[in-house]
């Protein structure tokens, strides 16, 4: 299965209801993710852009997206981008690869 980064960002309504009402979202989360398909890894807050992220194992881009569509749902989330991740040994063995192609650029 495939890792996604789902950064997140809440509207100022979310953010005045959790304020109001704080509550840790992890098991909500995290059983959004087990009933679509996906394997909720980590949900982190931060600050700037986005207000927090999550790491997801998904058997592909169809169920990601589909996780990323339901959480959206409600309307609590202005704002979100997911980025594929790759580990280590992945990298490696695109570098081998690449290794193996040539090339040419424009002409300059």
């Amino acid at each position: 299965m495939a890792l996604y980064m789902a950064q997140f960002a809440y509207t100022a309504d979310a953010w005045a209801a959790l304020t109001k009402h704080p509550e840790n979202r992890t098991a909500a989360v995290q059983a959004l993710a087990q009933k679509l398909g996906c394997r909720l890894e980590a949900l982190y807050y931060s600050f700037g852009e986005y207000d927090g992220f999550v790491i997801l194992e998904a058997p592909d881009e169809t169920t990601v997206t589909a996780f990323i569509l339901a959480a959206l749902a409600p309307g609590h989330i202005r704002a979100t981008r997911t980025t594929p991740l790759m580990r280590p040994d992945q990298v490696v063995e695109a570098l081998k690869k690449a290794g193996t192609a040539t090339f040419k650029g424009p002409a300059k």
